[in-house]
C-alpha cells in the first residue's frame, strides 16, 4: 500500500463520504473510489460499508484508520528531518485542513502557493495545538478560538448553519425553524474539547435545546441522524442533499460560523498567502 493510498483512505474514513473526501483531496470521486477498492483488494477484505448517503467503517477499517494516521505522521516527520539534515530548503507548505471546511475555502487559501502542500486534518483544537508547536505553517480554524502569543489570525469566511434532521423529525416541515421550536429538542454537537469556545457559543445561541450525550463530528452525525428521528444537528446548507435528511434554516437568530486563517507571526510565507 502506498502512502498516497493511505492518505486517501484516511480522508474517506474521516469524512465518511466519498464526494466530500474527494473534494478535500482535490481529486475526482471515481479516482478515489478506485484507489480505495485497490486498498481493499490488497487487504483482502472490506474496509468500508457503502450505504445511501455515505459510508461507515468496518472493524478492519477502524484498525487501518488508527495505524494509517500513525504511519502518515511518521512519514511526514521523516521527510522534515531528512530535509533539514540535507540542508535542502524545499518550499513546502504544511497546511492544517479543518474537518468539514468548505472545499472552496481550502483552494482559495492554498491555491497561490507554488510548491507541495502537505495537509494535516483535525479539529480546531488539534490544529491550533500543532500550529503553536511549530508543526504547521498555516491553518483554518473556526472562531472564536484562543491563540497563544506569537500567532496571528484573520477572518476569511462565514457560513450560516441551519438545522439538519431526519426526514421523520417532527420539525422537518417546509419552512424555517425558530429557536423557540428547538427548545426542548435533543441536539447532537461536536465534543467540547475540539472547539471549546465555539461549543459554548452555539449552546448560548440556541438556549433551551437539550444537549445529546452523544458527541460527534459532522461526518459521523450525517450517518447517525437518519437513524434518530427525535434528534437534530447543525450544518450548513451544503448537507441539504444528503438522502434521508432535511435541512432547514434557523429563523430570527441564525447561527453563523466564522472561519479564520492562523499562522505564526514569524512565518512570512504563510502571511503572504492569506494577504494575496
Amino acid at each position: 500500500m502506498e502512502l498516497r493510498q493511505m492518505r486517501y483512505f484516511v480522508a474517506v474514513a474521516e469524512e465518511l463520504h466519498f464526494r466530500r473526501a474527494a473534494e478535500r483531496l482535490l481529486i475526482s470521486t471515481p479516482t478515489l473510489s478506485q484507489q480505495i477498492k485497490a486498498v481493499e483488494r490488497e487487504i483482502g477484505g472490506p474496509l468500508l460499508i457503502r450505504r445511501p448517503g455515505g459510508v461507515c467503517l468496518t472493524p478492519a477499517g477502524e484498525v487501518l484508520l488508527r495505524t494509517a494516521r500513525t504511519v502518515l505522521a511518521a512519514a511526514d516527520e521523516a521527510i522534515d528531518v531528512t530535509r533539514q539534515a540535507a540542508g535542502v530548503a524545499v518550499p513546502v507548505l504544511r497546511f492544517g485542513l479543518l474537518n468539514g471546511v468548505p472545499p472552496s475555502l481550502t483552494q482559495r487559501i492554498t491555491g497561490g502557493f507554488e510548491g507541495p502542500v502537505v495537509m494535516t486534518s483535525g479539529t480546531t483544537a488539534e490544529l491550533a495545538g500543532l500550529l503553536e508547536r511549530g508543526r504547521l505553517d498555516l491553518v483554518i480554524l473556526r472562531a472564536p478560538v484562543d491563540l497563544s502569543v506569537g500567532l496571528r489570525s484573520i477572518h476569511v469566511a462565514e457560513e450560516e448553519l441551519g438545522v439538519l434532521m431526519s426526514a421523520r423529525h417532527a420539525l422537518a416541515g417546509s419552512g424555517p425553524v425558530t429557536v423557540a421550536e428547538l427548545a426542548g429538542q435533543e441536539m447532537i454537537l461536536f465534543a467540547r474539547e475540539s472547539a471549546p469556545r465555539l461549543h459554548d457559543a452555539v449552546l448560548a445561541a440556541l438556549d433551551g435545546v437539550v444537549l445529546s450525550p452523544s458527541a460527534m463530528g459532522h461526518a459521523q452525525m450525517l450517518a447517525v441522524l437518519p437513524l434518530c428521528p427525535d434528534v437534530f444537528g447543525l450544518s450548513s446548507e451544503r448537507a441539504a442533499g444528503v438522502p434521508g435528511l432535511v435541512w432547514r434554516p434557523i429563523e430570527e437568530r441564525p447561527v453563523v460560523i466564522t472561519y479564520v486563517a492562523a499562522w505564526s507571526a514569524h512565518n512570512r510565507r504563510a502571511a503572504g498567502l492569506v494577504a494575496s
